[in-house]
């Protein structure tokens, strides 16, 4: 059913100040606060039609109503406009993500600390996944008689180390040549690429460390416990306890082991919702996870070239400033798109 222009208009006023004001919302409020040229009989009535259709709720111990899931989705598939950020937030994205990082996992934190700042929810990430990004070099480092450190640096930005011990003291002059034939190999390849034949190449040409170089390829490859495949990143994860939602002390807990469950916001920050632009928006009961039925997420991916590597997100309660955090996670989105091009 289509609602008519006056119904939105009213359900609109009442989203936006509750959003805001997390109390329900009341004819005669919507009356005085919103110049909608409509008695507050008239809107009571309205607002009465708005509840059997499921769009508002109304609580037991009040007289106003507060918006449902499904008001939450219409509004934000069909109401919402995108907020506009100012030239001082735009100007501190910039300057924090246009720097050198180094690794992509250091962006990332930048970015997501933004979001979290600009947005007063908890911002997330999921790291590009280490198996499916391309070597762009690997170096081995001598550390003492007994162990050898294995830099891995991928063409997406991440960069993983782990200690190596072995048995045979291996100088670094022999460390750099074993390095450099890697490099040649390798640079380029994922590590799902590498194969026995490169394995048994290698040892022909360093055959006295084929002990160790067994030990070193294990260690890059795909089932290496050292080199986790994807890492979930968060920023702002108190925040939520801002908000009266979650002011109950169960709840909350339960919100913080779901940011600890990597399975979990995996899934969470994959499911599909309402897409806006290239903004993926889950709202309460959308999202697969008992706990998060009570929040609504906004996912953005961020890309290398034309592939996806990896996705950011705003977690926060169901009364979410959708507009504000749109408009910043479409342009942190943006902008990490940009400099991942330009760095990675």
């Amino acid at each position: 059913m289509n609602l008519s222009g006056r119904k939105l208009k009213i359900l609109e006023a009442i989203i936006n100040d509750y959003i805001f004001s997390a109390e329900p919302i009341g004819s005669k409020s919507v009356s005085q606060n919103h110049d909608l040229n409509i008695s507050a009989a008239t809107i009571r009535n309205e607002m009465s039609n708005l509840e059997e259709l499921g769009y508002l709720a109304q609580p037991h111990t009040s007289s106003g109503r507060i918006p449902t899931e499904k008001g939450y989705r219409l509004y934000v598939e069909s109401m919402m406009q995108e907020g506009i950020l100012d030239g001082k937030q735009k100007r501190a994205i910039d300057d924090s993500l246009f720097r050198k990082h180094g690794e992509v996992q250091k962006l990332l934190d930048d970015a997501l600390r933004l979001m979290s700042e600009f947005t007063s929810y908890t911002a997330v990430a999921l790291t590009p996944k280490f198996n499916e990004s391309k070597i762009r070099n690997l170096q081995l480092v001598f550390v003492s008689a007994s162990s050898i450190m294995l830099i891995v640096v991928m063409e997406s930005g991440i960069i993983k180390n782990l200690i190596l011990n072995t048995k045979l003291e291996i100088s670094q002059d022999k460390l750099n040549i074993i390095s450099s034939m890697l490099n040649e190999r390798l640079s380029g390849k994922t590590i799902e690429q590498i194969d026995s034949g490169f394995i048994s190449y290698l040892k022909t040409k360093i055959y006295e460390y084929s002990e160790f170089l067994d030990q070193l390829l294990e260690g890059i490859g795909m089932n290496s416990p050292v080199l986790e495949d994807i890492e979930i990143l968060a920023e702002g994860k108190t925040n939520i306890l801002d908000f009266p939602e979650f002011n109950n002390i169960s709840k909350a807990r339960a919100f913080f082991d779901m940011l600890s469950q990597k399975d979990t916001m995996q899934q969470i920050l994959n499911s599909a919702g309402i897409q806006r632009e290239n903004i993926n928006i889950l709202i309460g009961a959308e999202n697969l996870c008992d706990i998060s039925r009570d929040c609504s997420i906004l996912t953005a991916t961020y890309k290398l070239g034309d592939k996806t590597i990896g996705k950011i997100g705003v977690i926060g309660p169901t009364r979410m400033d959708y507009s504000r955090v749109f408009s910043i996670m479409n342009y942190v989105s943006q902008r990490l798109d940009s400099f991942i091009k330009s760095e990675f």
